[in-house]
């Protein structure tokens, strides 16, 4: 019986270019049709009218550009921790998706960045945290580990590609001239130079790793964690929750980057690495699971007045849905029900449709993170807050998300992320 893994095997060069070319151009179609609506909204909206073309308030300063931020930030740690086993503990089954890891991490990264640049109100005075580092500031020190964090990323991703880009180097052609470039006209990849790049990548991806989680994600959940006049989000466990949703959402990224281009370039799948990261996908969203859990649970023994009240609004207010469909059913219940039954934890497809779930749900988390807790009233006699992101604030979101997916297809196209000898290792076979 033929398979599709073995119809796409089986056609005919020219055929397969064609097919790969007719969806490469709806996607490219797509992203700058949605990137130009963006850049309109921003324009006509942001530069124009400043924050005021936003709903956020003096009682609800942080809105959907910052949950962005703090989801791609996410993202990003999720993915480079997910490197980390491959490059730093050599976890070799899961090195088809290393390169694909990293520049996902450095995409989301620069993405979570420009949410937060837009936010700020004032983004020519960014530079003063850098110059002006107050050491006292969580956030000051989040900017500088932000910069180290870039730096180590785009260097273990030129080391983990360099030997393919000195083996490209040779075509004749605008690729092979950059590759020129950046391999410093090195003629010959060696097993001593084999050797090498690997300690060095091992070293990168072990000094990354606390990087990543006490500097990136947990300071970024640190941000929140000191916030005493947030008592939802004033917990020792915050820090840690973020640590397990950047893994979770990472995770999902990886798992649905590599069988989506797979299935679109009628490429061979390694279907045992993938039931692989759904098993580790399941393992992240049962340990958040539990840490969420009791997260509310000594939130509601607690008995403060202003953490009951920011669970009641979560839960059963106006925003019960980004609550109940989104955080508990799509980032969690649903994504964990596949991956727990034997029959659709053994498929490709709902191992994708449980990352895809989880990718989209993750975004009600980071909301809930933010949104409901500043509508609560600080004091007594205050208003309630009220927000939600109006069109000017979606339209930009959605372009910043175009301009993400625009780099990410370019670094694909520029850079040689898959491996030149990945073919010859791979599964034919899907389920």
């Amino acid at each position: 019986m033929m398979t599709k893994a073995n119809l796409g095997k089986n056609m005919p060069a020219s055929q397969q270019a064609k097919h790969i070319g007719k969806i490469e151009k709806i996607w490219w179609t797509c992203l700058i049709a949605v990137l130009g609506v963006g850049l309109y909204s921003i324009i006509s909206g942001y530069f124009l009218q400043g924050m005021s073309s936003t709903y956020l308030s003096n009682i609800v300063p942080w809105g959907g550009w910052v949950a962005f931020y703090i989801y791609f930030i996410g993202m990003s740690a999720g993915s480079f921790l997910l490197s980390t086993m491959i490059y730093g503990f050599g976890m070799e089954k899961y090195e088809k998706i290393g390169r694909s890891a990293l520049l996902s991490a450095i995409v989301c990264m620069i993405t979570a960045i420009t949410f937060i640049f837009f936010d700020i109100g004032r983004p020519d005075h960014v530079m003063n945290s850098v110059i002006y580092w107050n050491v006292m500031s969580t956030m000051s020190w989040e900017i500088h580990f932000y910069i180290v964090y870039i730096v180590l990323l785009v260097t273990e991703l030129y080391f983990s590609m360099r030997k393919d880009l000195i083996t490209l180097a040779k075509n004749n052609d605008v690729k092979g001239k950059l590759y020129r470039i950046l391999t410093f006209n090195k003629q010959e990849f060696t097993a001593a130079d084999q050797i090498r790049d690997k300690k060095r990548l091992k070293v990168m991806g072990i000094i990354g790793i606390p990087l990543a989680v006490f500097g990136v994600h947990g300071g970024t959940g640190s941000i929140f964690a000191v916030a005493k006049a947030q008592p939802f989000l004033n917990s020792g466990l915050f820090p840690l929750i973020f640590i397990l949703s950047a893994l979770v959402s990472g995770t999902a990224l990886s798992i649905a980057i590599y069988v989506i281009k797979s299935k679109v370039q009628k490429q061979d799948l390694d279907v045992p690495m993938v039931r692989s990261l759904g098993s580790m996908l399941a393992l992240f969203l049962g340990i958040e699971f539990i840490m969420v859990w009791y997260e509310f649970l000594i939130g509601i023994y607690g008995l403060e007045h202003e953490e009951l009240g920011t669970i009641k609004l979560l839960t059963g207010s106006s925003w019960w849905w980004s609550f109940w469909i989104f955080q508990m059913g799509l980032a969690m219940f649903f994504p964990l029900i596949i991956l727990f039954i034997k029959k659709t934890r053994q498929s490709v497809n709902w191992i994708l449709a449980a990352s895809i779930m989880t990718i989209i749900g993750v975004v009600g988390v980071r909301f809930n993170m933010v949104v409901p807790t500043l509508i609560m009233p600080k004091l007594e006699g205050m208003p309630y807050g009220n927000y939600y992101p109006n069109l000017s604030e979606w339209l930009t979101t959605f372009g910043l998300i175009a301009m993400c997916l625009i780099i990410y297809t370019l670094g694909e196209k520029l850079f040689p992320i898959e491996q030149l000898d990945s073919h010859e290792s791979s599964v034919s076979k899907y389920e």
